[in-house]
């Protein structure tokens, strides 16, 4: 008999199967042609591979197919090749750059000319390519993957003509890489690492969303570039359920809101760097306040670290061989090297604060809240609005507990996310994410933190999803997906169980033994980034926010001017209890003012005329223009500050 190897199943069943044996074969032999044929791509012993990927040692297999999102990830990447190949049919001499997956969708970047100028993509063209694309989906073409040396990769794209590739190539050159991955359907060949689907059917269908301009390198001074943005789904009915979605969420935009609402501007001396207006900042404040407040009443303590430290803190952390790209590095300016670096998390510093003093069991959990800014370096062609941006603050924490708290903390912290979610309205679903590829730390400790998360989702009753390979380096996480109004899912909340850190910083605390133990660290956030989330609350509440979270919670206006005196007396009261409050007195009619405060989404709009000055009333509206009727002021009052006051931190 041949030689055979181990296969283990996410369901921990065992296979023997013959050595050398495709993935897909596998499947077909050991599982069943069903899934054999609704199969995407696979993860070999966590790290994704192509069905035609052989089977060489005993691996751990799980296989994705059209029903989990991975492999709509995977299919996007094909149909961003299917693109750039449908553009080199319609448009030959157009060069190929870069064609990755982002958040929705897909983008590739063209190098074209016309008459010596860039050539933008017209309307038309795209329709052009869009069809084209679609054509060769129904071709169903085999994806193939073929390894080559560094120095045939150049030629081949040399011959190609296309410099960029070229270019690539050689930075990949001279990281260390001898051999380098390909992959062609059909006649059409590109540079890629992978993985992707056994062919062009899986794609489905390929919707082109726009076109605009881009830089090489994101470099302003290199060549000009043409990005094509574009979508795709497994069927057209999925496809039409996301253009009726994106039509709503076009009216929701957080970026168009921003501006309409006068929350927040953006400006290319700070790319990715939000400036916030004063109302944007009330949102953020109010925000802010609420989250310090539940985590000063639920046993946090708030600290502040510094936002520069040199690779030291990093090198210990494992970012600086893992995470440095992400990184702004900063010159010292005694040794002139890249030495230092802005703070991308807040994780390190904590390390450090707790190991400036000695800990016994008794001072644990002990648990870290900080607000502080953070910067990473995120791709210029990525950033969009505050969902993806260079600078951000986290409601941050971490968590330093022993071994037998990790249970009740996590149990803690969904309870307080729980509380935050369900008052603004977002429900949400676990995702449980184990041990990645690139990973710091011993599998025994991987696989007591991975069972000590699971026991803790198990021990609340939480539904969850179980996403193998998706931790992070130092440990497996908890992240929590939230539906907004309109059914989109944003990833928000997280809880990371890291057994590494405390080994890595070497932080102890003093047991009942009275000898030296390592804490375990959790960390955690519930916004994930104000950024993020108040764009997430832009949209889920298409800017008509609650009482409590609005930017001015209330616009007084009169009938006359003769009434300005009361109207600012009103407002004061308002302002004395810590409202949000604005009189609107300029020389417009009374129509207008309350319909300009209408667009403006205030959640309440006090109308006032000689007949409320006389008895002491208001006449208030609601946003959407519900007439409460005039009533006595301290009526208002009763019915506003249920719905004002922030939502409890207890």
């Amino acid at each position: 008999m041949g030689a055979t190897v181990t296969i283990t199943l996410p369901n921990g069943d065992k296979k023997d199967a013959p050595k050398g044996i495709s993935v897909l074969e596998f499947v077909k032999q050991s599982i069943g042609a069903g899934l054999a044929k609704a199969a995407v791509f696979a993860r070999v012993n966590g790290a994704e591979a192509d069905l035609s990927r052989t089977l060489d040692d005993d691996a751990a297999l799980q296989i994705f197919t059209a029903k989990n999102p991975e492999a709509l990830e995977v299919t996007r990447h094909d149909a961003a090749h299917i693109v750039a190949d449908a553009v080199q049919r319609l448009f030959p001499g157009t060069q190929v750059t870069i064609g990755p997956v982002i958040e929705e969708g897909f983008y590739y970047d063209f190098y074209r000319e016309k008459d010596g100028k860039p050539a933008p993509f017209t309307p038309a063209e795209l329709e052009q390519i869009e069809k084209k694309a679609n054509e060769i989906i129904a071709a169903d073409l085999p994806f193939t993957r073929s390894e080559v040396s560094a120095d045939d990769a150049v030629k081949l794209f040399e011959k190609k003509g296309e410099k960029f590739k070229v270019e690539i190539v050689h930075d990949i050159v001279a990281k260390g890489a001898k051999t380098l991955t390909l992959y062609a359907h059909g006649d059409w060949v590109d540079f890629c690492l992978g993985p992707h689907g056994p062919s062009t059917a899986k794609v489905g269908v390929i919707k082109l969303l726009s076109s605009s301009g881009a830089y090489w390198r994101a470099d302003h001074t290199k060549e000009q570039l043409q990005r094509i943005y574009g979508i795709s789904f497994f069927d057209k009915k999925a496809l039409e359920a996301w253009l009726k979605q994106r039509e709503e969420a076009s009216k929701r935009d957080h970026r168009r809101l921003g501006r309409e609402l006068d929350l927040f501007h953006f400006h290319p001396f700070s790319p990715g760097a939000a400036f916030w207006t004063e109302k944007g900042t009330a949102i953020y404040q109010a925000l802010s306040n609420w989250m310090r407040s539940l985590a000063l009443n639920n046993g946090y303590v708030e600290i502040k670290t510094p936002l520069l430290y040199n690779k030291g803190l990093w090198e210990i952390s494992g970012h600086w061989g893992k995470y440095k790209e992400n990184m702004f590095l900063v010159e010292d300016s005694d040794t002139k090297e890249h030495d230092f670096s802005l703070k991308p998390m807040n994780c390190p510093s904590h390390h450090l604060f707790y190991g400036f003093k000695k800990h016994s069991y008794r001072d644990l959990p002990l648990r870290y809240h900080t607000q502080d800014v953070l910067h990473r370096n995120e791709a210029a062609g990525a950033l969009g609005g505050l969902t993806r941006v260079r600078q951000f603050a986290q409601d941050d924490a971490h968590i330093y507990c022993r071994e037998d708290q990790i249970p009740s903390e996590v149990a803690k912290f969904v309870g307080l996310l729980d509380r935050v979610y369900a008052a603004v309205g977002l429900t949400y679903r676990a995702k449980l994410s184990t041990r990645p590829p690139q990973r710091i730390g011993t599998d025994d400790l991987w696989d007591r933190a991975e069972a000590a998360l699971k026991t803790a989702l198990e021990s609340l009753k939480l539904e969850y999803d179980l996403k193998p390979g998706d931790g992070a380096f130092y440990g497996p996480k908890i992240d929590f997906d939230v539906s907004d109004s309109i059914g989109r899912k944003w990833q928000l909340g997280t809880v990371q169980l890291d057994y590494n850190a405390p080994e890595r910083f070497d932080l102890t605390y003093v047991g009942e033994d009275n000898k030296e133990h390592r804490p375990v660290v959790l960390h955690r956030a519930i916004y994930g980034s104000f950024e993020r989330f108040i764009a997430i609350l832009i949209e889920h509440f298409a800017g008509a926010f609650p009482a409590w979270l609005a930017p001015v919670q209330v616009t007084v206006i009169c009938v006359a001017d003769r009434q300005l005196e009361y109207a600012q007396k009103i407002r004061q009261q308002l302002v004395d209890k810590g409202y949000r409050v604005e009189v609107d007195d300029r020389g417009l009619s009374m129509q207008k003012k309350i319909a300009e405060a209408q667009v403006g989404k205030v959640p309440f709009t006090l109308v006032i005329g000689d007949r409320e000055v006389e008895n002491n009333q208001v006449a208030p509206r609601r946003y959407g223009g519900e007439d409460l009727k005039a009533m006595p002021f301290e009526q208002f009052l009763e019915l506003f500050e249920k719905e004002a006051k922030l939502p409890p931190s207890h």
